[in-house]
């Protein structure tokens, strides 16, 4: 294969992690029209291009220009310790949670009037399950948690009951965070449990409320609603506030 068929096919194969070729085109701030012609591989892309889809996918030069059908280099008798936590992570048992939209909320330390309202776009493949969050697409500056800005990429597995999200922010300085979460004990299928962020004061560990949106909202839709939100806001899920006052009931330190 020629560079160019060899970048086009590791482009489409990197761009389905991914929402859409739209959305990767947009966080990248490259033309659609441009974007295309590498994915026919009509053109390959200059080295200040390459380089920004390199950071973007975190891949190197290389593996952007790699022949798909060339192995990942190894050493002898060893396998790549990527290799080896990946397996770890997804072995069975998988996460008892289906596909879909999830709007996941997290309390806001010191701010008991405010929850943060994330989406979670979860995927599943046979026994895989990926998942992407987006955080605070639509904040404004200056506002509560404008800086937690994020795009989450990473992967769900089960352990012991809990459900747990464990991902990297590709949005800027590639954080990690991680939710751990089970289903609620009540008629309604809610998850609840807790989440640790990185934050740039440091980690931070707060509640979270993770429930799927079965209306079919369209995912650009979801994500404009991905900000912070008031326990007196008339479109926020009412179980999702009433779970919420139970943390400041059930946590005596909490700031009121």
């Amino acid at each position: 294969m020629s560079i160019r068929e060899n970048l086009a096919a590791n482009l489409r194969r990197l761009c389905k992690n991914h929402a859409s070729v739209s959305a990767v085109c947009r966080e990248l701030g490259i033309n659609r029209t441009q974007f295309e012609r590498y994915l026919q591989g009509q053109t390959v892309p200059n080295k200040a291009t390459a380089k920004l889809i390199c950071d973007y996918f975190h891949i190197s030069e290389p593996e952007l220009y790699r022949d798909p059908g060339t192995p990942e280099p190894t050493v002898a008798g060893l396998p790549p310790i990527s290799e080896i936590l990946f397996k770890q992570m997804i072995r069975p048992p998988a996460p008892s949670i289906a596909g879909g939209t999830y709007f996941t909320y997290f309390s806001i330390p010191a701010r008991p009037d405010l929850l943060m309202r994330s989406v979670t776009f979860v995927r599943r493949e046979a026994e895989l399950v990926t998942f992407r969050r987006v955080t605070g697409w639509s904040e404004r500056g200056g506002s509560t948690w404008a800086r937690a800005r994020g795009n989450h990429y990473g992967v769900a597995i089960s352990r012991l009951n809990w459900i747990y999200f464990s991902g990297v922010n590709r949005r800027q300085t590639g954080e990690p965070s991680l939710i751990s979460v089970q289903w609620a004990p009540i008629s309604e299928p809610v998850l609840i449990g807790k989440a640790m962020l990185l934050t740039e004061a440091g980690p931070a560990f707060v509640s979270v409320i993770m429930r799927q949106d079965l209306s079919g909202i369209p995912a650009r839709h979801a994500i404009r609603m991905a900000h912070v939100v008031g326990f007196d806001d008339p479109a926020i899920d009412q179980l999702v506030v009433s779970l919420a006052r139970d943390w400041q009931d059930q946590s005596p330190g909490y700031a009121k």
